[in-house]
């Protein structure tokens, strides 16, 4: 493509402007949403009470600040779950730390600004590069910056650092308590999930008719996906199609990644059994007739039983693996994490890393909310710092939806605050629980939509800073509305003038995966007899690199000011991919022949 097509590219890219369409839909309740609700609510009730019974709630922000780990890790299984939130506890210690110490060797609001903003980055930076999952570097941030701007002396540092430490570990056996009754619960939520994608997979291949060149393929529709225009010479698929099998293929490899993580044991084996023929699913091409859409049907029903046993702790399907195939899907799930987890952290922080220039976004963002915010004479310049930091995503499109979603969700949220301060101003243990309920229902609503989620937070944020007191309930909604325009609107710039170019660049890294992955699988195929092990690896290898490619392709799309997207070769690259998964296609096992394992 040369330079002409490209800055062609780049215009029709502007001109299209920043879309509305999908920032405000509804999707549907989390599946484990309550573990996250409840966790977080028992870690945060049992200090804040004691707190309270001593007159001292006055110190629960910093309590809270450990407590609030109880968010995080609740998909990782139990032993990889105690290592995460180990983790997750000493980031937000030495975060907390700083901003502490910060605070108490100075008192200008300007290096306030900056140390907060700094944190900001850093947690995006690495959240993102560890992949830790939601509720990502906001959490860090909101109490980075809130302790940031908590006057007080060197000397009670180490105190309100104790306070919060003891936070974090009660945290950690919060999260931790449920092994003790299931302990395989994580491995299986992620097998079930991994199930339920791929029937619906099957439910909407077996709606789209064959074209008269054959199968549709699941080329991935970049006209659809990705907001760009559609790619000559290539057919288009069905959009439902087309997200569907990404969908399926995404939590495919999540599960895989689940199951590594997950201490060798008598159940393992048999997930890994479910979890190989979900993925042999995705192999399907399309309903080009009665028998197939019969073979659909009923492998459809198989799968949606299994996740119904597998989330009501029914015992698992025994599949009599021999030896050679346990250690072939052990392999496949090695391999798989292997990929996903190789070290990030310090490559993240390379200049030429796709993270670099998200870092530098998040910094400036966040200093300039903060600047302006101190500038308009608001009380809170770390409001405006944290919606700024929240406000920024994978690319400028999807931050641009979270820019909306705060808005709408925080003009909403004042008014719920001035519709419940009768309840809250009826005294402390009111406070306390109205700030604990409004954690629960938060925890359900942000699973559907960012902007229901904040309904809830921003009442629960304006509660929390009269912990120590009561303030002027008008001064409050004031600047809490005030440092919501001004984060949103800082954040938003920052997104457009800080480009991230790079995002083009890991297209032609994933397309030079799939590429290989593809020239890999064929010569496969073309040997005398491949077997079932070496073609199931084929194929693992395959959907991993297709997965990618189409991330990448997603959040390329939705960033402005670089070069046009590769768009036929991205569509080529990903319906080649599938015809050869088609081909790749074969008995995992032998479904009649899977019983029930009593004491599984």
């Amino acid at each position: 493509m040369g330079v002409t097509d490209e800055r062609q590219g780049t215009r029709a890219r502007m001109r299209g402007g920043l879309p509305l369409k999908g920032a405000f839909r509804l999707r549907r309740f989390g599946d484990i949403w309550h573990k996250n609700a409840l966790s977080a609510v028992i870690a945060l009730a049992i200090p804040d009470l004691i707190l309270l019974a001593l007159g001292r709630l006055d110190l629960a922000v910093y309590t809270s600040a450990g407590a609030m780990c109880a968010l995080y890790a609740h998909g990782l299984p139990y032993a990889a779950r105690a290592r995460t939130l180990l983790r997750v506890a000493l980031g937000m210690i030495a975060s907390v730390g700083v901003a502490l110490t910060a605070a108490g060797l100075t008192r200008s609001t300007t290096v306030l600004i900056v140390v907060a903003a700094v944190l900001a980055a850093l947690h995006k930076v690495v959240c993102d590069a560890a992949r830790i999952g939601p509720p990502g570097n906001v959490i860090f941030t909101f109490m980075a910056a809130t302790c940031a701007f908590m006057p007080q002396r060197l000397s009670e540092v180490p105190f309100h650092l104790v306070l919060a430490t003891a936070g974090a570990a009660l945290a950690w056996l919060v999260c931790m308590a449920p092994g003790t009754v299931r302990p395989d619960g994580p491995q299986r939520i992620a097998v079930a999930r991994a199930l339920e994608a791929a029937v619906r997979a099957l439910a909407a291949a077996a709606r789209v008719p064959a074209t008269a060149e054959g199968p549709v393929e699941a080329a991935g529709n970049p006209a659809v996906i990705a907001g760009v225009p559609a790619a000559a010479g290539v057919p288009a698929e069905d959009a439902t199609v087309s997200r569907a099998r990404h969908d399926a293929a995404a939590a495919v490899n999540a599960a895989w990644h689940t199951l590594l993580l997950a201490p060798a044991g008598p159940g393992r084996g048999a997930l890994e059994r479910l979890l190989a023929h979900a993925e042999e699913s995705l192999a399907m091409g399309s309903a080009a007739d009665a028998d197939r859409l019969a073979a659909w049907a009923a492998d459809a029903d198989r799968l949606a039983a299994w996740a119904g046993d597998l989330r009501r702790n029914r015992p698992l399907p025994e599949t009599g693996l021999t030896d050679a195939e346990a250690a072939e899907l052990t392999g496949i799930a090695v391999e798989r994490a292997a990929r996903r987890g190789r070290p990030r952290l310090l490559r993240a922080f390379h200049p030429a890393s796709p993270l670099f220039p998200v870092g530098i976004r998040v910094a400036v963002g966040s200093a300039l909310a903060g600047v302006i915010s101190m500038a308009a004479g608001v009380g809170h310049p770390y409001w405006a710092i944290v919606t700024a930091a929240s406000v920024f995503q994978a690319n400028a499109v999807l931050s641009w939806h979270r820019a909306l979603q705060r808005g709408l969700g925080s003009f909403a949220g004042l008014l719920l605050f001035t519709a419940l301060l009768p309840v809250s101003r009826a005294g402390q243990l009111a406070l306390v629980l109205l700030v604990l309920l409004l954690q629960f229902v938060t925890e359900a609503l942000i699973t559907r939509n960012y902007w229901l989620g904040t309904v809830c937070v921003t009442p629960m944020a304006l509660l929390l800073t009269e912990f120590p007191g009561y303030q002027p309930a008008g001064s409050l909604i004031a600047d809490r509305w005030l440092d919501t325009c001004v984060g949103v609107a800082a954040g938003l710039l920052s997104c457009l003038l800080v480009t991230n170019r790079r995002t083009a660049g890991r297209i032609d890294d994933a397309l030079r995966c799939v590429a290989a992955t593809r020239a890999a699988a064929e010569r496969l195929l073309e040997s005398a007899s491949p077997g079932a092990g070496d073609r199931s690896r084929a194929r693992g290898l395959l959907v991993t690199a297709l997965v990618e490619l189409r991330e990448a392709t997603e959040v390329a799309a939705g960033e402005w000011w670089q070069r046009a997207l590769p768009e036929e070769r991205i569509a080529r690259a990903e319906q080649q991919g599938h015809r050869t998964l088609a081909r790749l296609a074969g008995p995992v096992r032998d479904p009649a022949g899977i019983e029930s394992a009593p004491g599984s």
